[in-house]
């Protein structure tokens, strides 16, 4: 784990629980498995909070202390959260949206608080006088988990060395494991099996009079107390699920830019035709005859049969080999190929290409840029070769070159002539292992994320007082359009903001916005380069 590592898990923790889970998840992740007494001691905390972290055993066996320590890459999932509720507001609609986000923020729940939670959610956002049915919720609930993006949590007892906890302000419950760590979910024989739930009624809008602490409390505690028949089955999204489908998504697209929009949607329809009953570790698809693929074709596509086999052996033939033909039996047997290479060849060539050569260009220079660019291109290169075709002069090419081999852009790979591999009988060849370059490429990417919430930190506390008096105004206009106040009111009402500050937080809230687009650009580069780190140690 990396200084870059602790320094973006420690600010995601603060800005998303609070200073104290970023205190304790920071202690754990720099000083590894502490137990909760070692934990409160030297980090100055009570005993009853703590942050997101896996539980287990201690090291002297049974009998000694639970010791906990910090997941990293759990932490680092919290950058992806927007990505992931996006997808299944675009899968699912508001209520496919508003479920993934309420397991997200808690880490688990049960398959019935998690209804009428999302129930209540969109019922105080409808009109006045309509409600959202359970009914609704649950068959939203049942695809996510019909599609493996919700799976249940392992049973605490079966978890004997490692589970996760990542509701710090529920101390002591169930916890939710996460997906890589063992075991897993997926080793639950009933990871995908919705349990009977008893669930009639429509959800309740929140008024303003339930305002305090000790009602919403006692309201909770009540919802938590009755029975609905799934009373220990907790839930927690499948990231890797999540995962396979952001792959999946990049493949599309890279189809659909190489070659046309049908061989994309044909692509698509084998994709969603084997998402479910695909190993996630699988090299291939399950194969798939031409005749289902055919009949599993959307409405609007109307091709004939003759066209779609010369589609597909157009995919089959293509350099690219995203489509792997596996038999001939149904008009042809058709799976498509998840392995790092050759599936991922374009799309990672894109990725080095374009963000490699920006990095050299952004620290180095364009002739730097142009060099790397060369290498990555040529391989092998010798330097007096590395010259001639950048046509840079040698005493630049020569500190250019060292200058990239100093911060691990690029290598120097000797062949000898001879045994004794004298200098003057020696092949200096300089190359770009991607491998190495993209662990450096993705700490720079956490560093850069690192960056862009210190700076959203600051701009918002730099004008903490502005933002609490907007926040003011908007709950006083929509309580007077709520009682149903007059124009004048509310336009009185309005005016207590000035010109001046309306404009400051018009810009504010664009620089707010901009940081937000960027750090999710960001994260898309970090998934490429997690994906190709992950799939080439794998291979």
């Amino acid at each position: 784990m990396t200084a870059q590592e602790v320094r973006l898990c420690g600010l995601l923790l603060q800005e998303h629980f609070g200073e104290v889970v970023e205190r304790i998840g920071t202690h754990l992740l720099r000083g590894g498995a502490q137990n909760l007494r070692t934990i409160a001691n030297e980090t100055n905390t009570p005993l009853d909070l703590h942050g997101a972290c896996e539980f287990g055993s201690g090291r002297r066996g049974p009998g000694s202390p639970v010791e906990y320590r910090a997941s990293c890459e759990r932490v680092l999932r919290v950058l992806r959260y927007p990505r992931y509720i996006y997808t299944a507001k675009t899968l699912y609609g508001d209520t496919g949206e508003l479920i993934v986000e309420e397991v997200l923020q808690r880490g688990h729940m049960t398959m019935s608080n998690t209804v009428k939670t999302v129930a209540d959610r969109l019922t105080h956002n409808m009109e006045e006088g309509r409600s959202m049915e359970y009914s609704e919720v649950v068959s939203a609930f049942s695809k996510l988990v019909e599609t493996h993006f919700l799976q249940r949590c392992p049973p605490v007892a079966e978890m004997g060395t490692a589970a996760t906890s990542t509701n710090p302000a529920t101390p002591g419950t169930p916890a939710a494991s996460a997906s890589t760590a063992p075991p897993t979910a997926e080793s639950n024989p009933d990871c995908y099996k919705l349990p009977h739930v008893t669930l009639i009624g429509r959800g309740k809008r929140r008024r303003s009079s339930d305002d305090s602490e000790e009602q919403r409390g006692g309201k909770k505690a009540k919802m938590d107390s009755e029975s609905c028949g799934d009373e220990g089955i907790y839930w927690q999204v499948n990231f890797e699920r999540f995962h396979q489908h952001f792959r999946d998504q990049a493949i599309i697209s890279a189809v659909a830019s190489k070659l046309d929009q049908t061989s994309s949607e044909i692509v698509r329809t084998m994709l969603r035709m084997s998402e479910v009953t695909t190993t996630q570790t699988a090299a291939y698809t399950q194969p798939l005859s031409a005749n289902e693929i055919f009949r599993s074709l959307p409405p609007n596509y109307s091709i004939s049969r003759p066209i779609l086999d010369q589609y597909l052996s157009l995919l089959v033939d293509d350099p690219m080999e995203f489509v792997g033909k596996s038999g001939d039996s149904g008009g042809g047997m058709y799976v498509i190929s998840k392995e790092p290479w050759p599936t991922w060849r374009e799309l990672h060539w894109s990725l080095w290409y374009r963000r490699g050569w920006c990095v050299c260009q952004s620290w180095f220079g364009s002739r730097s840029a142009r060099i790397f660019r060369l290498l990555l291109r040529k391989r092998h290169l010798e330097q007096k070769q590395v010259e001639d075709f950048a046509m840079i002069p040698a005493k630049e090419a020569k500190d250019m070159l060292y200058t990239l081999l100093s911060e691990n852009l690029v290598q120097l790979q000797e062949i000898p002539k001879t045994p004794d591999h004298a200098p003057s009988r020696t092949f200096y060849l300089y190359t770009v292992n991607q491998l190495p370059t993209a662990r450096l490429l993705l700490q720079h990417c956490y560093k850069t994320v690192a960056n862009l919430i210190e700076r959203r930190l600051f701009e918002t506390k730099e004008n903490k007082r502005l933002l609490e008096k907007s926040q003011r105004i908007e709950a006083i206009l929509a309580s007077l359009q709520a009682s149903g106040a007059e124009p004048e009111q509310l336009t009185e009402v309005e005016e207590m903001i000035t010109a001046p500050e309306r404009q400051q937080l018009e810009a504010l809230r664009h620089h707010i916005n901009k940081l937000d687009s960027t750090e999710n650009q960001v994260d898309e580069t970090v998934f490429l380069l997690e994906s190709y780190i992950f799939s080439t140690k794998t291979k």
